[in-house]
């Protein structure tokens, strides 16, 4: 098979599955492991896969082609982006990012292209897809790709006046190729759409008395009962779980300053640590560019019904388990398959075994140790970090179906 005919995700993915990563190579015709290089100076990546008709299959293809994949922010990605990233799937995310940098430094120098960064959410998804584990909502399909093609095709051919020849071969050749990868992608998500069955919240979860709520007027006759909606039309909030440990770098009494201002201060200096909920504003721009979102706050979830947890979109966390008791979905692996996961602590200390246990569903980051006295000035380096939160805590939000469609 021709480099050209070769779809590089595909490739990728059967290489990996039958134990045979790639090698980066200094050119397409890879004769010596002389050719073979490091990212900072190739230009190919080599495939060596096996087949039980013709053997050993080498395939050669250029770090600069384009790939299914196509980021919220970057586009469709090369293939250098997607190797690098896996090549990096155990890394934090700051440290992830710091690797990019130092490589692009190298590459540009050596007069080769620079890779793309992946937020959390989207490197998660690519690499949980190489290996096998899911599916991807940011791989373009295969029958988009090649409709694309066929149409382009089909217009040079008809102005040479060969497009009814041209349209019925491409069209058969279309109908073989969407029965081989029919199985690729499912048309359904494993994860649920993050929004209840309800449009308001129970009256003890917003600290109101029942006996203050309105009687809903009767009608008659009613052929089915339903759930009114709000009258602002705004979709149900999404909840942030808290970790309530007295260890937690975040608690009520800090974090709103920390989410919306960017600037961190200890939990004992601020508000008072009575509160049970708070509300923060923010605008996702991929999911709601015209108004920011609300989000609820809340330590724990004593007081959620069974819809709330449809809402979770993040749950912070110290590390110890113990936090999820009475959660919905007590174990970490599951927990963290429906909601981001979010780890907030000093940088430059040792990440917990059982952070780095839990694998690539918590996003780590690390803040500054803080200082009496310091100003907002001096902790610029804050809002980095928050930005970063909220930037996986969006793309994991699309990841799992929560977009501007939904109510």
């Amino acid at each position: 098979m021709s480099a050209g005919e070769t779809d590089a995700l595909n490739l990728f993915r059967t290489s990996l599955a039958a134990s045979s990563s790639p090698l980066p190579t200094r050119s397409a015709d890879a004769s010596s492991a002389s050719d073979i290089a490091p990212l900072t100076e190739a230009s190919h990546l080599l495939f060596n896969t096996q087949s039980a008709a013709d053997g050993v299959q080498h395939t050669a293809l250029s770090l600069k082609t384009a790939t299914r994949f196509v980021s919220q922010t970057n586009g469709a990605l090369d293939l250098a982006s997607i190797f690098w990233c896996w090549q990096n799937k155990d890394k934090s995310t700051g440290d992830y990012i710091a690797a990019t940098q130092e490589l692009n430094t190298a590459r540009s120098s050596n007069g080769l292209g620079e890779v793309r960064n992946l937020v959390f959410a989207e490197k998660l998804d690519l690499i949980n897809w190489l290996s096998g584990e899911n599916d991807s909502e940011f791989i373009k399909s295969l029958d988009d790709n090649r409709q694309t093609r066929a149409q382009a095709h089909d217009a040079a051919k008809m102005a040479s006046g060969d497009g009814d020849v041209v349209m019925q071969d491409a069209r058969a050749e279309d109908d073989k190729l969407r029965d081989i990868y029919a199985l690729e992608r499912k048309t359904g998500d494993r994860n649920s759409i993050l929004r209840g069955s309800k449009p308001t919240y129970a009256e003890a979860f917003l600290g109101r008395s029942k006996a203050s709520a309105p009687t809903p007027a009767l009608i008659t006759p009613a052929p089915a009962i339903r759930p009114a909606k709000p009258s602002s039309g705004r979709r149900p909030e999404p909840i942030i779980l808290l970790s309530p440990s007295a260890s937690s770098l975040l608690r009520l009494a800090n974090v709103k300053s920390f989410l919306m201002d960017g600037v961190y201060t200890p939990p004992t200096s601020t508000t008072s640590t009575t509160l049970n909920i708070l509300h923060v504003n923010r605008v996702m721009p991929s999911i709601e560019p015209t108004r920011p979102l609300r989000f609820i706050l809340v330590e724990s979830p004593d007081n959620f019904k069974p819809d709330y947890w449809n809402r979770v979109v993040a749950v912070f966390t110290t590390g110890q388990a113990w936090q999820f008791k009475g959660y919905k979905w007590s174990q970490p692996a599951e927990l963290f398959s429906h909601a981001l996961g979010v780890y907030v602590g000093w940088r430059n200390e040792l990440l917990p075994d059982t952070i780095k246990g839990w694998g690539r569903g918590v996003l780590n980051v690390g803040i500054d140790a803080y200082r009496e006295g310091q100003t907002a000035q001096q902790r610029w380096r804050d809002r980095e970090t928050v930005e970063e939160i909220w930037s996986a805590i969006e793309a994991s939000m699309r990841a799992r179906g929560f977009n501007r469609e939904t109510r």
